[in-house]
């Protein structure tokens, strides 16, 4: 069985799937992130990293704007990240915290920038260490425009 989005699973669940595997002895493969954009363990990633047998990262990683390793989401509303709001945000729908004409987006970011609130401003340079001389190289990022 593949459960995709755990993070969205309710504590609950996740003990389901575990009987799944103890009691019909059929495999579970739960996929999901760890933490919410409030920089927190969603509740259903959080019973699943304490029942499963085996955790393991995807071999791809994320990379945050500035070049480092992506390991936060945060949500943008209008370009601004914030830290609160409502854990699950269902697009197109009536949402009393975040006006119906904000534009909510997710970007993922390293720790330092996530705390920091900084996001990268279309068409910005992006700073890259080279590894062989650990000086840093200027890379110019292409503007991309939205397409409709």
């Amino acid at each position: 069985m593949v459960c995709d989005e755990a993070q969205f699973y309710e504590p609950r669940q996740i003990e389901q799937l575990g009987r799944i595997v103890d009691e019909l002895h059929v495999d579970v493969y739960a996929f999901g992130l760890l933490t919410s954009f409030q920089g927190e363990l969603f509740p259903g990633t959080a019973r699943l990293l304490e029942l499963a047998d085996v955790r393991s990262q995807v071999q791809v990683e994320a990379r945050c704007w500035c070049g480092a390793r992506a390991t936060h989401n945060a949500r943008l509303v209008n370009g601004i990240q914030v830290y609160t709001g409502a854990l699950k945000v269902v697009g197109d729908t009536a949402n009393e915290e975040i006006e119906e004409t904000a534009e909510v987006t997710y970007e993922l970011m390293c720790r330092k920038h996530w705390h920091a609130g900084l996001k990268r401003r279309q068409g910005e340079q992006l700073e890259l260490l080279d590894q062989q001389d650990e000086q840093a190289e200027i890379i110019n990022l292409p503007v991309q425009t939205p397409t409709s």
